[in-house]
């Protein structure tokens, strides 16, 4: 199978002052493309900083991660950005959505910071408005909509500039039960239907099932 992502020989360490923090400690692993593959691990074990890598939000401090064959971390900050914008698509826990704009503009963020034209997309939003079932709640706010309804435009934002692969950090943490489920059957959705490679870091074994394969992450070094 085609690789998308590939980390080799990965380290991550934080400075507290004089304190060293050795976070992540030679990681090495490798994401097909078309997997749906979850991160877990107990809470302080580096998972969340080895997605947060894998997305460019955040540098190694040795080792290399390559997306589509290319070191991520060599990138300029300016070629880091549109590689977040156009390859890499964010779901977190919070949605970090922006409270004073409806659903459509929410969505329609990523293609702005892309200096693109909305009126070409507007086909593109009403389908993935479509598929994640907010088509009659797009002129309305974050504080209009549940728990699950914000993380389905925060979905639809990943979406919107059709990227390869989607990193989701805790997509259910916030949310109660059905709605987590509600959540997960979307991803995969979009994993099978769409062929969207999807990396989520979950504590939740529950959520793990909808994917097709679990890295255990504990004291920084990778259990798969």
């Amino acid at each position: 199978m085609e690789q998308i992502i590939k980390v080799v020989d990965l380290y991550k360490t934080f400075f507290l002052g004089e304190i060293q923090v050795e976070v992540l400690k030679n990681i090495n692993l490798s994401i097909n493309k078309g997997e749906f593959i979850t991160i877990m691990g107990p809470s302080g074990s580096g998972k969340s900083t080895l997605l947060y890598l894998m997305g460019g939000l955040d540098n190694p401090t040795d080792g290399k991660i390559l997306v589509n064959g290319s070191d991520i971390s060599i990138l300029s900050d300016k070629d880091q950005s549109v590689m977040r914008r156009r390859i890499i698509g964010f779901v977190f826990q919070f949605y970090n959505l922006v409270p004073n704009l409806t659903v459509e503009e929410n969505i329609m963020l990523p293609v702005l910071l892309d200096g693109r034209q909305i009126k070409e997309y507007q086909e593109k939003l009403d389908e993935i408005l479509d598929i994640v079932e907010l088509s009659n709640r797009k002129t309305h706010t974050p504080r209009e909509l549940s728990g699950g309804q914000q993380q389905r435009v925060a979905i639809a934002r990943a979406l919107i500039n059709d990227p390869d692969i989607i990193l989701a950090d805790e997509p259910t943490g916030n949310l109660d039960s059905k709605t987590s489920e509600e959540v997960m059957n979307l991803l995969q959705q979009i994993n099978r239907v769409k062929g969207k490679t999807i990396v989520q870091v979950s504590h939740s074994l529950e959520a793990a099932r909808y994917g097709n394969r679990i890295i255990n992450v504990k004291d920084g070094r990778v259990w798969e």
